[in-house]
């Protein structure tokens, strides 16, 4: 018994980013929320906490439901009939903006999504149809801020930023961001001048 709850713990924490007691925390709410249902008719193949873990793996790693299917020893439709089921459920309520927001400190970043639709995606450097969006998150509670609309794959993360209309969302707070966004009002690393000396 020891050895499998090693195993889900390793699971959890390297396939969903979370901590076992966050992923715990997650699971008491997806259960307070309604997600064993009513338990009448036919049961799941899969107990609820692996569930939640299909959708945890899901939304973190972006892997397709035919991938998920075998991992879990269940069919592409069941995992498909789990998100559908839980992905609403694991939202966390909408957060209103706090009061020390000047003192927070926020995240920036672009992330590929894979996506089927030809129009929003594009061949990127994931080898993939993907789209690029700007994410924001905090970087104290880890919890997502804002999330700008899909471009394509191809497009730098400073173009995409300014189309994402992003920045009006991050006055009076600190944001870092790597050297993809420079010139874009955030704190960024320093770069080497070519040929001069480092800044201070």
């Amino acid at each position: 018994m020891a050895g499998v709850l090693r195993a889900e713990r390793v699971w959890v924490e390297t396939f969903t980013g979370l901590r076992w007691q966050q992923f715990g925390r997650l699971l008491k709410a997806v259960r307070e929320r309604g997600g064993n249902g009513t338990l009448q008719g036919r049961p799941w193949a899969l107990p609820l906490a692996e569930r939640v873990l299909i959708v945890s793996v899901y939304y973190r790693t972006n892997l397709t439901m035919r991938q998920l299917g075998p991992l879990f020893g269940v069919s592409s439709s069941t995992v498909c009939r789990v998100i559908q089921k839980l992905g609403p459920l694991l939202a966390v309520e909408p957060m209103a903006r706090p009061a020390d927001a000047a003192d927070r400190l926020w995240i920036v970043d672009g992330t590929l999504i894979p996506v089927r639709d030809r129009k929003v995606g594009a061949s990127s450097r994931n080898y993939r149809f993907s789209a690029n969006v700007q994410v924001i998150v905090d970087a104290d509670t880890r919890l997502v801020i804002a999330t700008g609309p899909p471009v394509p794959g191809t497009t730098a993360d400073a173009h995409a930023w300014r189309a994402s209309g992003l920045a009006e969302h991050c006055q009076d707070v600190t944001v870092l961001a790597d050297g993809a966004y420079l010139n874009c009002g955030m704190v960024t690393p320093h770069r080497k001048r070519p040929r001069r000396a480092l800044l201070p």
